[in-house]
């Protein structure tokens, strides 16, 4: 079973091992009612899933053979996971689609880093996005983040994420060959 990192009081997360047969709502279910019991989840307006009663939030994210899922009691929270693979245009896709100091930052890396670097960046703008409820129809641009001591952290985001130093961010490698990004904010 993949470590998890610490996390604050109101969070719980596990990486589970995924069953390509079966749709990632119902194979985290059980795990969900351990917590609380009996569960029942809908769909928002966007589509995000969502706890039908009560005040904790769900999120989930599958890739390759794991499934990650998260559980916040009086906050938001979103997760990630992306299986490393090459990225050949990585630079290009930053370019394109995240902010230009975290485009500039991803072309200066060695070409062995910056693939790792372009998931990291990619799990955390999905999480953030993901926990505040709009998804990468958002803009992926509107999170800006940056490494300092080999940790991202969100250094910029448009005024609808709230302040960044209000969002939460862990990330790390849930498995060899994986990445992972939980982004949390206490409900105001």
């Amino acid at each position: 079973m993949p470590v998890l990192p610490p996390l604050p009081d109101g969070l719980d997360c596990a990486c589970l091992p995924r069953a390509h047969d079966v749709p990632a709502q119902a194979q985290l279910e059980p795990w969900l009612a351990t917590r609380l019991g009996t569960v029942a989840l809908a769909r928002d307006a966007r589509g995000r899933p969502r706890l039908a009663e009560g005040d904790a939030d769900v999120n989930w994210s599958h890739s390759g053979d794991l499934l990650l899922v998260a559980l916040a009691r009086g906050g938001q929270v979103g997760v990630d996971v992306e299986r490393e693979r090459p990225r050949a245009r990585a630079v290009a896709l930053a370019r394109r689609f995240f902010a230009p100091a975290e485009a500039d930052w991803l072309q200066a890396l060695p070409a062995a880093a910056r693939e790792v670097a372009f998931v990291r960046l990619w799990c955390a703008k999905e999480a953030l996005l993901k926990a505040h409820g709009h998804g990468l129809s958002f803009g992926l641009h509107k999170a800006v983040f940056g490494e300092r001591d080999g940790v991202l952290h969100l250094l910029e985001c448009d005024a609808l994420l709230g302040a960044p130093e209000a969002w939460f961010l862990r990330e790390w490698a849930p498995a060899p060959g994986y990445r992972a990004a939980l982004a949390w904010r206490r409900r105001a």
